[in-house]
């Protein structure tokens, strides 16, 4: 597996990315291949429904949106985004960082069979710089690799210009056949193989971190470029909930909300947890020389407090941790782009023989399987509190037409913590199908001062256990399992992306990020159509940095994605300034300085005279 550039910098170790496809999330060793994408030889039914989406709020300058997901039989989940006029859909997925599509050059033989719009090259802007991501390991890896560009990408109507994102000419991962277009990557800037690949092209080697970290802003994460523009958000912080399509469909459709919260959910509704933090012994961020004693969040990863079958607590594994990292802290990485939970081989073994007698480990053939009817809940304590997975979110079918017999196939083995990846759990759509989740960044740079945190609300009901078994007894009355696929609502998408709020992040509103004292970002914003391949026969959204006059203009070519005056550096290297200068500061980065020093000339003059 390839390293990523990042920690190639800094130490030898093992940069692992988490899958957004069905297949491991990370290395497997000698565990049975019990994924869900096996369990239906005959493929998906296609059954599509509408996904009701809402308008971007627009109150007093705030920004927020929200827009339904698609659920292919809960194996994939997907979101729409338009990228400049190109509008189609990419798996939502916590565990990665990187944003990707494919493009009308790729082939049969070097994509496979596509089933969603792709980017067409003839609007592209390269940035100059490659990638290639790899997912998952050396046996059930997949990679994707192609040219970095630009362009303003709208999602749940709000829009930012200048996006990275890798155009894909030549993958293996398996999502491209199954209902998206590419991975939507909501992970923090320090897993992003693309933010790297371009800083290292414009700037040199990316050790020491300073370039990487001050051009966030404008190379970072999708997700993560919108948040450090939080002062043009209601709130700084998405959600994300998700939809069953499997055993007993719900009525409820999955959601990304991006801003707020959802509709009646508030803070005293979650439980709040800090994000664990990465140092780069472990396999993180070396801190910048203007921030050398923070440490940096890598993955959506948190403590967990212990697991629980059944109302019984569980022994903690004791399979050794690797590469010396902490062997006795728990944590559990939050993903969506895993379709299953995985776990401590010895813990899940004790799990899938409690719950199926007849299951044998040590047998690749062996499967854990249970009366349908029998409802065990497997729950995490977190912050306290208990977050369990809903029974019908335990099994599956072994066939759709068997309502008698199923199979404990949502809950898996995984490797042991090593550095890059020190989590034992890690919690995919089985419990994110169960619980609310809401996300918060902090802040990109100084992390000590707003820390990231994550969020979550069971959804749950109490009468899960009944409502399996009256799912299992309609199957019987039916003749098999219900199962639906629901496509990305790419119709609502497109009506919100013509009026969509435009964030423009500038090196001004990063200032402001990075000082000590603030927590977040001011935000250029617009109302404006995102028709943005007007004018030309390709997107016209380069990159456009703020610049003092006489400077260059910035272009689409690689070489000219700078900021060349120093504003950005001086104030970077100052995070703690307050009071008068740290106002004068922001006046000089917002070029509004002439003005404001005329004024005062003339206050001065009238005041002498």
């Amino acid at each position: 597996m390839r390293l990523s550039p990042l920690l190639q910098s800094s130490s030898v170790v093992l940069f692992l990315h988490l899958t957004a496809t069905f297949s491991f999330a990370l290395p497997v060793a000698n565990v049975p291949n019990h994924d869900p994408v096996e369990r239906r030889a005959g493929g998906f039914d296609l059954s599509f429904q509408r996904i009701k989406t809402h308008s971007l709020s627009r109150r007093d300058g705030e920004v927020t949106g929200e827009i339904g997901l698609g659920d292919n039989s809960d194996l994939l989940y997907t979101v729409p985004i338009q990228l400049g006029l190109t509008l189609t859909s990419v798996h939502l997925d916590t565990g990665s960082s990187d944003l990707w599509v494919t493009t009308d050059a790729c082939t049969a033989a070097s994509c496979g069979t596509l089933t969603t719009p792709s980017y067409p090259m003839s609007s592209f802007n390269a940035s100059g710089s490659s990638v290639t991501m790899n997912y998952g390991d050396s046996t059930t890896g997949t990679k994707a690799s192609g040219p970095i560009g630009f362009e303003t990408a709208t999602l749940a109507g709000i829009a930012i210009q200048s996006q990275l994102f890798a155009a894909v000419n030549a993958t293996t991962n398996t999502v491209v056949q199954d209902g998206a277009a590419g991975i939507f990557g909501l992970g923090f800037p320090a897993g992003s193989d693309i933010q790297a690949a371009v800083v290292e092209a414009q700037s040199g080697p990316l050790k020491p971190t300073d370039n990487f970290v001050e051009d966030t802003y404008k190379y970072g994460p999708l997700l993560a470029r919108i948040a450090s523009t939080s002062d043009g958000l209601e709130d700084d912080v998405f959600s994300i909930s998700l939809q069953r399509s499997e055993i007993d469909v719900g009525n409820d459709n999955g959601t990304l909300t991006i801003g707020k919260l959802p509709d009646g959910v508030d803070n005293s509704s979650l439980t709040w947890v800090p994000v664990r933090l990465y140092s780069p012994s472990e396999g993180g961020l070396s801190p910048p020389t203007f921030a050398s004693d923070e440490v940096y969040p890598f993955r959506w990863e948190i403590d967990i407090d212990s697991v629980y079958l059944d109302g019984k607590l569980l022994s903690n594994s004791t399979v050794p941790a690797t590469g010396g990292v902490d062997n006795n802290r728990v944590s559990a990485l939050i993903d969506t782009g895993n379709s299953l939970i995985r776990g401590p081989s010895d813990v899940v073994n004790s799990i899938l023989t409690t719950v199926s007698p007849s299951y044998n480990p040590a047998s690749q053939n062996s499967l854990p399987i249970l009366d349908c009817t029998a409802a065990h809940t497997l729950a995490f304590q977190i912050g306290g509190k208990m977050f369990p997975v809903d029974p019908r979110d335990f099994i599956s079918d072994t066939k759709a037409t068997n309502t008698k017999t199923c199979q404990a196939n949502s809950v898996v083995a995984t490797d042991p913590p090593g550095v890059g990846a020190l989590f034992r759990w890690s919690l995919g759509d089985p419990f994110l199908k169960s619980t609310l989740v809401a996300f918060h960044y902090g802040n990109l740079t100084h992390p000590s001062v707003d820390p990231p945190r994550i969020g979550f609300m069971s959804m749950v009901p109490e009468n899960s256990d009944a409502l399996l078994t009256q799912a299992v007894e309609d199957a019987q009355n039916a003749g098999s399992f219900e199962a639906t696929s629901e496509s990305a609502p790419t119709a609502s998408a497109a009506a919100e992306a013509k009026s969509a709020i435009t964030i423009v992040p500038t090196a001004a509103a990063f200032a402001s990020a990075t000082s000590a004292s603030s927590t977040s970002a001011s935000a250029t914003l617009t109302v404006s159509s995102t028709n943005t391949g007007s004018g030309s026969s390709g997107s016209s959204d380069a990159p456009q940095p703020t610049q003092s006059a006489g400077s260059p203009k910035a272009s689409n070519a690689a070489g000219g994605l700078r900021l060349d005056d120093g504003r950005l550096l001086l104030s970077l290297c100052q995070p703690k300034a307050e009071g008068l200068s740290n106002w004068i500061t922001t006046i000089m980065a917002t070029r509004t300085w002439s003005m404001v020093l005329s004024v005062g000339i003339s206050i001065v003059v009238t005041i002498l005279m």
